[in-house]
């Protein structure tokens, strides 16, 4: 009897926390996809460097296979995150300004 009281409750709630999910997952898209925008846009100015020309500086820096790249903002200053995995099966991350290609951090992942 009890059970049958709750239930429509949780439903309710359910219901809720779904519709709510929804609504951040849009705007999350929303903001990925203006984020895209800014760095094509930056990149259209040669404020960035290409991808191609970043890869290139990290490979040379850590030889190896890319098997990430992201594109950070920290502190203002736009920052590729490459994941290379070396030919002894470690994984460093290589960090380098994308608007100069200067390597700032070399670390393992």
């Amino acid at each position: 009897m009890k059970f049958r009281r709750f239930a429509p409750s949780v439903l309710v709630l359910g219901a809720l926390v779904l519709g709510a999910s929804a609504g951040v997952v849009a705007d999350d898209k929303r903001h990925r996809n203006n984020e895209h925008d800014v760095v094509r846009e930056a990149l259209r100015r040669g404020e960035v460097l290409p991808l191609e020309k970043i890869l290139a500086i990290a490979t040379e820096q850590v030889p190896g296979d890319v098997i990430e790249v992201e594109l950070e903002d920290e502190k203002r200053t736009l920052v590729y995150e490459i994941k290379i995995l070396t030919s002894v099966g470690r994984v460093r991350e290589v960090k380098i300004d994308a608007r100069t290609g200067a390597v700032l951090e070399i670390e393992d992942d």
